[in-house]
């Protein structure tokens, strides 16, 4: 039996980033940039104004004040747009709008609100201070500059820099492609209305790690339900590997006869079919499997058990972690805490086991751990409810209360 330890080892040596690509910035979205991003020119590249006002020399505001008679006239009107900055002639002021250049000669921005918002001639109430209300050059950022790092998850506030420098577009890595599919001749889909046995199973996994594999960062194409069938399995997997950045399977597992993806996944590629010392979700299938139409390219391909909260669970462990480092992520893994049982229970030997579970609490005051359900035999309702799942080590026989476990976040 392979330990969770090894497994995962083994998940993480045999991915690695997507090759890079340059992508527009819409695409870049939720990407990780693959590349520095350095400064080209000065942001800004000229001193511009920060307010609506007047641009004027400071020291020639000197008597400014409503009590005072002292007015500049006013010179010009400056507005955003194309061509150099004017020339302020001196002891006059020139309207100037958020955003335009400022006039040579000119040092401060005096607000339209501190004024009498004269069009000829304009008093202010009190003098101005060089500096303010101007956006000095360069004062964003110096051409030169390594403004993004590679690494960075590109979202809104990077993508706004990235546009600010004239970049249409980016290198990052792209987003992972995942093919779910999902197998088992009782698979019915949710939502059909045809007579029922009551042996069908309405098909779960499929959907749920559609979902998961978002929330992982990553872009899933739900294939559907595949028949317990060898060639139509072979088939399906062959036509989805030129698509395919990852491929995931759930169901068809068993050792016994009828059940196929041991049969079909045994002679594809490196793929292997272990028992894995966790619970639950024990049996699995990982390896890679060669694109027979790129012949540089080889695909990582999971199978899964096709229970619900099995697959779930073995998602969370090796896949999502798997996925995170595709993308090129530097953090692989969910956020874990340490929390105080509240209700015990018992834990089988020799396996890691997860159990869903609430965790509540906060830094300060410690967090309290509760399963959900009972630990032996997780539901899928149980793991509906949960924000976490509990971690027992191997050697646990009995977890009690008021012992400390570590558990897996898996939302806030």
């Amino acid at each position: 039996m392979r330990s969770v330890q090894d497994h995962l080892a083994a998940v993480l040596a045999a991915v690695g980033p997507v090759a890079p690509l340059d992508v527009v910035l819409r695409d870049a979205v939720g990407c990780i940039l693959a590349a520095d991003v350095t400064a080209t020119h000065d942001l800004p590249g000229l001193a511009v104004a920060a307010r609506d006002g007047y641009a004027v020399a400071a020291h020639e505001t000197a008597g400014a004040g409503y009590a005072s008679a002292q007015a500049l006239p006013v010179a010009h009107d400056v507005r955003p747009g194309p061509g150099g900055p004017l020339r302020l002639v001196p002891g006059t002021a020139v309207r100037i709008a958020s955003g335009a250049p400022l006039p040579l000669g000119a040092d401060a921005v005096v607000p339209l609100e501190e004024t009498d918002r004269g069009t000829a001639r304009v008093a202010m109430q009190r003098p101005a201070v060089a500096g303010q209300h101007v956006r000095a050059a360069a004062s964003d950022v110096r051409a030169g500059e390594v403004v993004l790092e590679a690494g960075t998850r590109l979202g809104a506030r990077q993508l706004a820099l990235a546009a600010a420098m004239g970049r249409g577009r980016l290198r990052v890595h792209p987003t992972p492609r995942v093919v779910l599919l999902s197998v088992g001749d009782e698979l019915i889909e949710p939502g059909t209305h045809a007579d029922r046995t009551g042996a069908e199973v309405f098909e779960a996994d499929g959907h749920a790690l559609e979902a998961a594999v978002r929330d992982a960062g990553a872009a899933a194409v739900r294939v559907g339900i595949l028949g317990d069938d060898r060639a139509i399995l072979r088939e399906a997997i062959e036509d989805q590997l030129v698509r395919a950045d990852l491929i995931v399977i759930t169901g068809g597992l068993s050792e016994l006869t009828h059940d196929t993806v041991k049969d079909v996944l045994a002679p594809m590629g490196s793929v292997r079919l272990d028992q894995i010392a966790m619970t639950p979700g024990q049996r699995h299938g990982f390896g890679t499997v060669a694109d027979d139409l790129a012949s540089d390219k080889s695909v990582p391909i999971f199978a899964l058990q096709g229970h619900p909260v099995a697959a779930q669970v073995s998602f969370e462990v090796f896949v999502r972690p798997a996925l995170r480092a595709m993308a090129g992520h530097a953090e692989l893994f969910r956020p874990s805490v340490a929390a105080e049982v509240v209700e015990g229970w018992v834990s089988p030997p020799g396996l890691r086991q997860f159990v869903p579970a609430t965790v509540l609490g906060s830094p300060d005051e410690g967090y309290r751990v509760t399963p959900l359900g009972d630990p032996s035999a997780p539901t899928v309702s149980a793991l509906a409810h949960a924000n976490a799942l509990a971690v027992v080590g191997e050697q646990d026989l009995t977890v009690h209360p008021g012992q400390v476990v570590h558990c897996l976040v898996l939302e806030g």
